[in-house]
């Protein structure tokens, strides 16, 4: 069983992870342009999630970097002082819905557990100065330049603060705020804050813009790991992230007053930066490599502006990379994924279990398994998670039942094949997406899609599936077929899924402004194509036979309305990049890709990384 802990700063945790064999020294110079990133993505990418990397030399820089410290399951569970991700789901149920009392003795019970809470909220730090504080560098003094913040990706914007803890409070309840909102650096003293419009913090300057006063923000870099998590979890609005680590931890946060605006922060972070974002003030922000594998796209964010800079005398830079999946943020979307479960069931106690696939960026798919209870009871745990809090961004939601085991990707995808009915079991509809959402038309709204692929009762439709068909056309008749269809369909490939569904994968070149719409009825009515029933389509440089790939493909670029066509219980998904000729004006994000210089000069210098045996070929 895994050593408990709790840790009192990052710098106790990172020394954990040496101890427990979790972390790689990086000794050799490094730059914070694009190398970090080279190194700790091909980290993130081995399997299990590698460790988590201490960059001692950094080029420009007397700060270390650490990154990919929560990026396994093993660092996640030690992150949150946790044998297993259940155990703290399992205590945050017990204090979410104690029994109720039956005697004396429980009621007794309960006061306890009120009392044992209240030691969770955040103290003052007791001692002079805070250890985040032992080093000030005040208005002039203080210079962004000095942090060894890392330009992530070849086509960001700059260089951007990208794992801080940014506190605000209400203007009218006084409430506080601890969220995590990527820092753009635009010079010494002034960055981007981007703050989604849904998220907490952006609800705080709303107030702070229509009373026309500067709103004072305080980001901490690099707290201990329990708080770090805590400004990632998907808290109601008005719970204090700050008491939620507290309750993490089962200890309080102890905090101390910033040196030039009215907030706390916590007193054992690495690093702080207190300054105001002006109301009336906004800047072009981004692009920036982002957790779905792609840019996301320039826009206007509010600006804030540096007053202070506070850390440690020898303090550590926390950062992480963001990319396409698996990285290090999955594995705190994992955290969340379990220890939220149970009061997802408190609201719904029909569900069973829950799971967001990587490939679903943790807001494009969700499949929950139910113990269906009625006719119409999947289409009812739809439209209802559709309606709850960061569940409402979620563009796909698969409804399954509650003996399936939900985790098994291939369990599902061969369940789906043989259990659904395109024409009667799929649900398309409408709602708030997330803004990392840019495959559909409109930026912040658009399609969904629920899948009902529970077990019909009475009442029910009955399902009309296809029959089991045993003459498989040979590769020769399709690639004739697909010909003749339309020359820029280039390739093909189909699993052999032994399914009532079978699939059929293209990919289609649309240099030329080729839409698909063009050919999708001749697939459906070609004669020597009727052994498929699902066609996915994608772009001539994807590699058909890479199953990741594939489903990051079709849970990031398909808009359920515009891109899913169903014709006599048989269904075209079409995944490629859309432009005007398929009826999408918005800009279509690139894909985040490494410079090939970066990639070259960093496995030139693996074995002096200590990364040599990161790229050696596995078997």
């Amino acid at each position: 069983m895994m050593k408990k802990r709790k840790y009192r700063d990052l710098q106790d945790f990172v020394a954990e992870l040496e101890r427990e064999g979790e972390l790689l020294r990086v000794r050799a110079p490094v730059s914070p342009y694009l190398e970090i990133t080279e190194i700790t993505d091909i980290m993130c990418k081995y399997p299990g999630g590698g460790k988590a990397l201490l960059f001692e030399n950094v080029k420009g820089h007397s700060i270390p970097v650490v990154t990919n410290i929560f990026g396994s399951e093993k660092r996640i569970c030690m992150a949150l002082g946790v044998s297993d991700l259940e155990e703290l789901a399992d205590r945050l149920a017990r204090f979410a819905s104690p029994p109720a009392p039956t005697s004396l003795r429980d009621l007794l019970g309960l006061a306890l557990m009120g009392h044992k809470l209240s030691r969770f909220i955040p103290r003052k730090f007791r001692g002079s100065p805070a250890p985040c504080q032992e080093v000030c560098h005040i208005g002039s003094q203080a210079d962004l330049g000095k942090l060894p913040v890392l330009t992530c990706w070849p086509k960001d914007g700059g260089p951007f603060i990208t794992l801080p803890i940014v506190i605000t409070k209400s203007l009218e309840t006084g409430r506080r705020n601890a969220g995590m909102y990527r820092l753009q650096i635009y010079d010494a003293r002034t960055t981007g804050m981007h703050w989604h419009i849904h998220k907490d913090g952006s609800h705080y300057f709303q107030e702070y813009r229509k009373r026309g006063i500067k709103m004072p923000v305080a980001v901490a870099i690099g707290a201990d790991p329990a708080t770090i998590y805590a400004a990632t979890a998907p808290l109601p609005r008005g719970v204090d992230e700050i008491f939620f680590s507290g309750f993490i931890r089962e200890e309080p946060v102890p905090m101390v007053k910033c040196k030039t605006i009215d907030l706390e922060v916590p007193a054992t972070a690495e690093i702080v930066i207190e300054g105001y974002v002006d109301p009336c003030e906004t800047r072009i922000e981004g692009p920036f490599g982002d957790h779905t594998g792609y840019y996301s796209l320039e826009d206007e964010y509010p600006v804030f502006h540096v007053t202070a800079i506070t850390h440690r005398k020898k303090p550590l830079y926390a950062a992480t990379v963001v990319g396409r999946p698996p990285m290090e943020d999955c594995y705190l979307a994992k955290a969340t994924e379990r220890i939220f479960l149970p009061l997802l069931k408190m609201v719904f106690p029909e569900i069973v279990d829950y799971w967001m696939p990587w490939e679903g960026v943790f807001h494009n798919i969700t499949v929950v398994s139910i113990n269906k209870a009625y006719p119409g009871h999947a289409h009812r745990i739809m439209q209802a998670l559709w309606s709850q809090g960061q569940m409402s961004f979620c563009k796909c939601i698969v409804v399954v039942d509650g003996d399936l085991r939900v985790n098994d990707p291939k369990s599902i995808v061969t369940h789906l094949l043989n259990s659904v009915d395109f024409e009667k079991d799929l649900v398309i509809t409408e709602g708030i997406l997330d803004v990392l959402d840019h495959s559909a038309p409109q930026p912040l709204f658009g399609s969904k899609l629920g899948i009902d692929a529970t077990k019909k009762m009475t009442y029910e439709p009955e399902r009309k599936l296809p029959e089991i068909k045993s003459r498989f056309p040979g590769e020769s008749v399709i690639h004739s077929a697909l010909i003749r269809i339309n020359e820029g369909i280039k390739d093909f490939y189909f699993p052999r899924m032994n399914t009532l569904h079978n699939p059929l994968l293209l990919t289609v070149r649309k240099d030329s402004g080729l839409t698909c719409k063009r050919f999708i009825p001749a697939l459906l009515e070609h004669p020597d194509l009727e052994y498929f029933s699902v066609f996915v389509l994608f772009d001539d440089h994807i590699d058909l036979q890479d199953s990741s790939l594939i489903f990051w493909k079709i849970f990031n670029n398909v808009d359920p309305r515009r891109d899913i066509t169903v014709q006599h219980g048989r269904i075209v998904i079409d995944a490629t990049k859309k432009g005007p000729q398929d009826g999408h004006s918005r800009p279509w994000p690139d894909e985040i890709v490494m410079s090939e210089e970066i990639k070259e000069r960093v496995r030139r210098r693996a074995s002096e990384l200590g990364i040599e045996e990161l790229l050696s070929p596995r078997g």
